[in-house]
């Protein structure tokens, strides 16, 4: 084999994984698309009450098309109720897949998610903070629950973020570590806060919140959470390829001409402003920002530009089978999301941390 043959066989390999991601992209979106639909019309049938599917279809041809419902079957339960607790799991998980995955590349380390940074601590202490002290009313600085949440979460993780950077440099272990500590700290104020609210139903509540619930969905609230999933989707689309430059070293990024301090900045601002209306409208859901961009890599590799679609695809399905978990596994009885999620989630995590142990 001569020297040229031998070049271009080499760069024919990334070709060739190239169009092998895209292919798998392309076969994962057509497999979670109807699966999402799936899920959402399970999610809607299923409950505490069984809706048959003809009915379901039929309630919601009606409340799409401003109707009324039918006196007499169970078109309330499916418009008000069901549909927009199905649409915001969906909606919640594809945003924490897209956390997860931003916040991976951010500091190159597959073991980050926002429940693990701090940031979900910290935005679960602003909304806290909001429903106890009444800042939803217009109390605490004037900032309701969502802007409370944000203001949480972009402080956690500033705070993480100057930990990890103290003496210079830069430590995606010592990032993690940071982030577990500063996360229980704000945690116990939390719980302290939760201790203070003004009756046992208050503090029932805000901790059954605190442990992830959808049951307050209201199509009131989807509009916000839905868009900034969606303005979150672009911005990190518009950065994918930089994403993919940050993965190999903050030098070998700037050598490409990315503004490294800049695009960090940047994604500061799009997970903290994501994870704080999440937890705003769900409470703290951990683990699904672990999970979910590890499976998606496994499928379609680790280029930003196909990961991020599907890894809001997968979340989006994720979210909605675990909801209908928590509210079905348990006769009378309504599971908190997060605690299906962290059945879940724990063990998916002490196996990649043997496999990094194996690989080390």
């Amino acid at each position: 084999m001569t020297a040229t043959a031998a070049v271009g066989q080499e760069s024919e390999g990334p070709v060739r994984e190239r169009e092998h991601g895209a292919a798998a992209a392309r076969w994962a979106c057509a497999v979670l698309a109807p699966a999402l639909l799936l899920a959402l019309t399970a999610s809607v049938c299923l409950g505490s009450s069984q809706v048959p599917l003809g009915e379901v279809w039929s309630a919601v041809a009606r409340g799409v098309s401003g109707g009324d419902p039918v006196p007499g079957t169970q078109d309330l339960i499916v418009w008000q109720l069901r549909v927009p607790r199905a649409l915001l799991a969906a909606v919640v998980g594809a945003g924490l897949g897209l956390v997860g995955t931003a916040v991976q590349a951010l500091v190159r380390n597959p073991l980050a998610d926002p429940y693990l940074l701090g940031i979900s601590s910290g935005a679960s202490l602003g909304a806290v903070a909001a429903i106890v002290l009444g800042a939803g009313a217009g109390g605490l600085l004037g900032l309701g629950l969502s802007s409370a949440a944000f203001a949480g979460a972009l402080a956690s993780f500033a705070l993480v973020w100057a930990m990890a950077r103290r003496g210079g440099g830069f430590s995606p272990l010592r990032l993690v570590l940071a982030g577990v500590g500063i996360g229980q700290f704000l945690s116990g104020f939390t719980h302290y806060l939760v201790l203070q609210a003004g009756d046992d139903q208050q503090t029932h509540g805000v901790l059954f919140w605190l442990m992830g619930s959808l049951g307050g969905a209201q199509w009131s609230g989807l509009a916000l959470p839905a868009a900034a999933v969606l303005l979150g989707l672009a911005a990190l689309l518009a950065r994918a390829r930089a994403l993919n430059a940050l993965l190999m070293g903050d030098e070998t990024a700037a050598s490409l001409g990315v503004e490294v301090t800049r695009l960090r900045r940047e994604l500061f601002v799009v997970t903290s402003v994501l994870t704080g209306v999440l937890v705003s409208v769900s409470g703290a859901i951990g683990f699904v920002g672990l999970m979910v961009p590890h499976a998606c890599r496994m499928v379609v590799g680790g280029d930003h530009r196909r990961l991020l679609p599907v890894a809001a695809l997968f979340g989006a399905v994720l979210l909605v089978v675990v909801d209908l978990v928590a509210r079905t596994a348990l006769p009378d009885q309504e599971l908190p999301v997060g605690v299906v999620t962290a059945l879940i989630g724990a063990p998916t995590l002490l196996y990649l941390l043997d496999q990094r142990l194996e690989k080390a």
